[in-house]
């Protein structure tokens, strides 16, 4: 009897044992899955791109991306990269993303990137551009999974899901485009008849100046709002071509052709370029331009060159209909 009693208190110590075991097993592994870190995250993805398929294991934590337009996709997803190119205006970076990018380190710019940098961040996805680095796409990927877009110009939104899906965000990247979407909306009603007007968008440079048509990331938004473009410029422009023509080079014997209801101009001059300043000088106190009837009736706005051309990302596509609501106002 003394046995069979020393017998089952072991059993049932036993018994204990293995059921705080189980329990104790049950918690850690609910931990490992709070803390992201549990098996179901080692899952993979592959995702298509412009230079074949790629595939991802997990969710990318560090990111280095080689696009102006890819930095702002980034940021508005709530993913600061550990390396990204250079802004084309800015020291590094754009005003309006200056304070998100505190700490970034910078890889070079988008023609011209620093591959030794960006191995040495150790990331675990890269994002970069096939009109710009596809001669570097087999080294880039020999670093990290690699995903690349095929152009830039006016494709930022498809460029964005593409992002979206690389980085396992698709949700979020969702989110960011429906809220774009709903200010789109906003402003446009906002602006009600006046959305019928002609616009016309001209761009400064070093001895360059441009008329920007719809295939350009500010003709693309403004199209989304609903303005009409000046009529008499769709001759100036490839319509037929697939890609379509996003700005065409004119001479001072075309300032006549810029003419619209309304016009919008801006000065690319990284580092306060004298020659692009003094472009801008030269052609809008040209007599040409001072008989445009929307410069004589002071519907003559000049916008901010990162803001509506060259940051070319979904935080300037808000910014930009932040302008235009308030220009109308």
């Amino acid at each position: 009897m003394k046995l069979h009693k020393k017998t089952s208190f072991f059993t049932v110590l036993a018994l204990f044992t293995l059921i705080v075991l189980a329990a104790c097993g049950s918690t850690n592994e609910e931990e490992t899955n709070a803390e992201g870190t549990s098996a179901s995250d080692e899952s993979s993805y592959t995702v298509e791109h412009a230079m074949g398929t790629t595939e991802i294991s997990g969710t990318p934590e560090k990111v280095v991306i080689l696009t102006n337009e890819g930095t702002e996709a980034l940021l508005s997803m709530g993913v600061k990269p550990v390396g990204a190119v250079e802004s084309w205006l800015g020291d590094p970076w754009y005003n309006h993303i200056s304070e998100d990018m505190q700490g970034v380190e910078v890889v070079g710019v988008e023609s011209e990137i620093n591959l030794e940098k960006i191995a040495s961040l150790k990331p675990d996805l890269i994002i970069g551009n096939k009109m710009r680095q596809e001669d570097m796409y087999s080294k880039l990927s020999q670093i990290a999974p690699t995903v690349f877009s095929e152009t830039l110009r006016g494709d930022w939104q498809e460029n964005f899901k593409l992002y979206a899906k690389a980085l396992n965000r698709e949700d979020k990247g969702e989110e960011v485009l429906n809220d774009f979407d709903a200010h789109v909306e906003k402003v446009r009603k906002s602006l009600g008849d006046k959305v019928n007007q002609e616009i016309s968008v001209v761009r400064f440079m070093a001895g360059t100046t441009r008329i920007y048509w719809k295939d350009s990331f500010s003709g693309i938004i403004l199209e989304q709002i609903g303005f009409n473009r000046v009529e008499e410029q769709k001759k100036l422009f490839d319509e037929d071509n697939k890609m379509g023509v996003f700005a065409v080079e004119v001479g001072k014997e075309l300032i006549p052709e810029m003419d619209g209801d309304h016009i919008f101009h801006f000065t690319y001059a990284p580092d306060g370029d004298k020659e692009a300043l003094a472009t801008e000088e030269e052609w809008t106190t040209n007599p040409l331009w001072k008989k445009l009837s929307a410069v004589q009736e002071g519907n003559v706005k000049k916008v901010d060159d990162a803001i509506w051309n060259t940051a070319g990302g979904v935080i300037a596509a808000n910014k930009m209909l932040e302008d235009i609501e308030e220009y109308f106002k």
